[in-house]
């Protein structure tokens, strides 16, 4: 039984406690697709907090820190200017805060697409300061190289291909890809590529579904699908999406929960005592012991 950091919610403090079970490991992921079919899905979501680890871990096989933080929890425009330190600090806290799911931590735009030595001092800084399991970067072809630098040196590496958020800049947004014939072939070449580098998993973005289901089909790894199709091997989603905290999402998020009104609802109540000077009660403030 190994022994990780837990966040204890009577204290919220993290503290070492044995974990219930083993953790999930990358080959076991890798595993799960046996001559081109997966029989239990991969679940996969965001995390950026080990408060959100906590809750999710028990669902899920795959927490992937996202650089969507730069947008869910920084308020920035993209993913682009988000930082190393940043991916670190959130890292480490999501591996503290589970014991059960892999966490892998996605390369941030800048550090890795220069060379494979600079992909190699990134991925190995991320991989020494949080104890993920493992990195996911962007891109096809170009990327295959780097990614078997990198897995060759003992760093488990997933792809992700179609909608590449940290390539908006040159895509123009982020519409769906492969609605033309000639972006559909070079879509399905990115992920062919990746699976022939190593790959363990590649995460398939905003594409149209029959390109999903092609690529699926003829890589060899698992592959994940975001706005993709149900054929996937696996799906991932924000988790902040899908929880509802945001008024506008893509298309292809379900809300499963609307958490935003809730904690809204919550505030509203908070502020109308205070005002109405009913918090604290008796309940929430110290009296002097009786003698």
């Amino acid at each position: 039984m190994s022994t990780t950091f837990q966040l204890d919610t009577s204290t919220s403090r993290a503290n070492p406690t044995p974990a219930p079970m083993k953790r999930l490991t990358v080959p076991e992921v890798r595993q799960r697709k046996v001559d081109g079919t997966t029989q239990m899905p991969i679940v996969m979501l965001t995390a950026y907090t080990a408060r959100q680890a906590q809750l999710l871990d028990a669902h899920c096989d795959l927490l992937l820190v996202g650089d969507s933080l730069g947008q869910v929890i920084y308020g920035l425009a993209s993913s682009v200017p988000v930082t190393l330190d940043m991916m670190i600090a959130h890292g480490a806290a999501v591996v503290r805060g589970s014991y059960h799911a892999a966490v892998i931590v996605d390369m941030p735009f800048g550090t890795y697409e220069a060379s494979p030595e600079i992909a190699f001092a990134s991925a190995a800084r991320i991989m020494k300061e949080t104890g993920c399991a493992g990195v996911k970067l962007e891109g096809g072809e170009a990327m295959a190289a780097t990614v078997a630098f990198l897995i060759r040196r003992g760093i488990p590496v997933m792809g992700h291909v179609g909608l590449t958020p940290q390539a908006v800049n040159v895509l123009g947004g982020y519409n769906a890809r492969g609605r033309s014939d000639a972006e559909a072939e070079t879509i399905l070449a990115d992920a062919r590529a990746l699976d022939t580098a190593g790959a363990f998993a590649v995460v398939i973005e905003g594409v149209v579904e029959p390109i999903a289901i092609a690529i699926t089909q003829a890589i060899a790894c698992p592959a994940i699908g975001i706005g993709a199709s149900a054929q996937c091997d696996g799906q991932v989603l924000v988790t902040d999406d899908m929880l509802g905290m945001f008024d506008r999402v893509p298309r292809f998020v379900k809300v499963y929960e609307n958490i935003a009104e809730t904690i809204g609802s919550a505030a509203a109540r908070y502020a109308q005592d205070v005002r109405q000077r009913t918090f604290p009660g008796i309940e929430q403030t110290y009296q002097p012991r009786k003698i």
